[in-house]
């Protein structure tokens, strides 16, 4: 490969790294914040909406484009100062990228799964077993681990 598409692809990953670590951070300085001081009807179907809206081709092209582009940045650098801290990005993506799958996306289905607003009965039981408190914690984890990965990136893109 040449310096040039290796050089691309480590500055997609960094761009898709930062873009990611935005997402989790927003949602931990703002959106749950916001959220948190709500009512539970509100809370209940806010978090419904935006979860809903969320999934959509362009975040999900940011939020895998970030791993698989790391990773292609991995494989190209090999032997190159870089490689290190490319690394170490992917290995913390790829807590990241576990946590997203294991603790959040399950809390987030579940408060989706527990369907419209008006049919709900008890929604305090409803925004209760979501567990806001965990969500937020693991996406501080999240947040965390993203920024420290960009972080690493834009070292990387520097050492390159």
């Amino acid at each position: 490969m040449s310096d040039f598409t290796r050089d691309t692809v480590l500055v997609l990953a960094t761009l898709t790294m930062g873009m990611m670590a935005g997402v989790f951070a927003l949602y931990s300085h703002t959106v749950m914040r916001g959220l948190g001081r709500t009512d539970d009807r509100t809370f209940v179907s806010a978090f419904q909406a935006m979860d809903r809206a969320i999934i959509n081709p362009r975040f999900m092209l940011t939020f895998l484009g970030a791993l698989v582009l790391t990773g292609l940045a991995g494989v190209l650098s090999l032997g190159d100062p870089a490689l290190p801290w490319i690394v170490a990005a992917f290995g913390l993506y790829l807590v990241v990228f576990i946590i997203t799958m294991t603790v959040n996306v399950p809390l987030n289905n579940a408060i989706k799964a527990a369907g419209d607003v008006d049919r709900i009965a008890d929604l305090a039981e409803v925004r209760r077993r979501f567990d806001e408190a965990r969500w937020v914690a693991w996406n501080h984890g999240r947040t965390a681990a993203s920024m420290i990965a960009a972080v690493s990136l834009a070292i990387a893109l520097l050492r390159s």
